[in-house]
């Protein structure tokens, strides 16, 4: 299949660039950075730069957008050009030219303040179920960029999947609190658990959206990492996050004081895949366990293919603060 991926020179749209055409697939690239990967150089709210790469195409993986670390160098009017605009432009040129299908890449922040629970509460349990509450620009404008995927659904007949991703980044942590207490590679273990995703298992569940799409018309998902936990657990977790995580991996302490590591006292979400796994048939790799044993084999953690593609960087600018500038 022909297909555009946008956003080709990030992080996902390389993964993907990678990743199709070993899968019989032909993709094309478009990004306003020019990248290994990237075939066409332009901005998706550039609507004749758009229809040339989509020229041919039956699908469109949706990755372009701007990102949480860009709200603090970024307008909010760029936010709604690239974000709603763009999108928007891509979800009309796909009805005028006959593409099949859409693939849209959301985020978790969708979710905003539904993901911090009151203090003496339990842990959020993150599901398709929780309504979005969005709280900067980046959540509001992914928001309403899926309420134009379920427009064009719905009035078009268009199939789209709209993938709420969790992180995945490799850059530095955007918080200085948790830079400042935890190693990178200890943070990023322990998100395993309730809030983070290998770039690997994020390609292959754009990948199983493509292939679901025909049969699911419009539908929504969740995706991050399997989690151990379950709603039961959500209470403890809020008080004690060490202790639940020790009842499902006994010898998980030991390795981490190998290490040097150190669990997050507390979390305050869990986001669910389950709906992701079924309606999907996605099967992600990469979870606490794996990540376990590649500490325990001296392993760099996560897949062969989220270092090839590597960190990027959000800025081309390096700031005091660390990699993101003060919000």
């Amino acid at each position: 299949m022909r297909l555009l991926v946008t956003g080709s020179s990030g992080h996902l749209g390389e993964g993907l660039m990678r990743s199709l055409p070993g899968l019989g697939h032909d993709p094309v690239g478009l990004d306003r950075i020019p990248g290994a990967f990237t075939q066409v150089v332009g901005s998706i709210t550039d609507r004749p730069v758009v229809r040339r790469a989509l020229d041919g195409c039956q699908a469109i993986l949706h990755t372009a957008t701007l990102h949480k670390p860009h709200v603090a160098t970024y307008s909010k009017q760029d936010f709604i050009d690239t974000n709603i605009s763009g999108t928007l432009t891509v979800l009309e040129l796909a009805v005028e030219l006959g593409v099949e299908t859409v693939i849209f890449t959301s985020t978790t922040s969708a979710f905003g303040d539904a993901l911090t629970p009151d203090p003496n509460a339990p842990a959020a349990w993150i599901d398709e179920c929780v309504t979005a509450r969005p709280k900067n620009i980046y959540g509001a404008t992914k928001t309403a960029a899926e309420d134009l995927c379920v427009l064009f659904a719905r009035n078009h007949g268009l199939k789209v999947i709209v993938l709420r991703t969790s992180r995945f980044f490799p850059e530095e942590d955007d918080s200085a609190v948790a830079r400042g207490a935890y190693a990178d590679t200890n943070l990023k273990a322990n998100e395993f658990l309730f809030r983070r995703v290998d770039l690997a298992d994020v390609v292959s569940a754009h990948i199983a959206a493509l292939e679901r799409a025909a049969h699911l018309g419009f539908a929504r998902f969740v995706i991050s990492a399997t989690s151990p936990f379950a709603p039961t657990d959500l209470a403890e977790l809020r008080r004690d996050t060490p202790a639940v995580v020790a009842r499902y991996f006994p010898t998980y302490s030991d390795l981490y004081a190998k290490h040097g590591f150190q669990m997050f006292p507390s979390i305050d979400r869990v986001y669910a895949n389950q709906a992701a796994l079924r309606q999907l048939d996605w099967q992600p790799e990469y979870d606490f366990a794996r990540i376990l044993e590649q500490l325990d084999v001296g392993d760099t953690i996560g897949s062969p293919l989220a270092r090839a593609v590597g960190a990027k960087g959000y800025h081309s600018t390096k700031f005091a603060e660390g990699p993101y500038p003060v919000i």
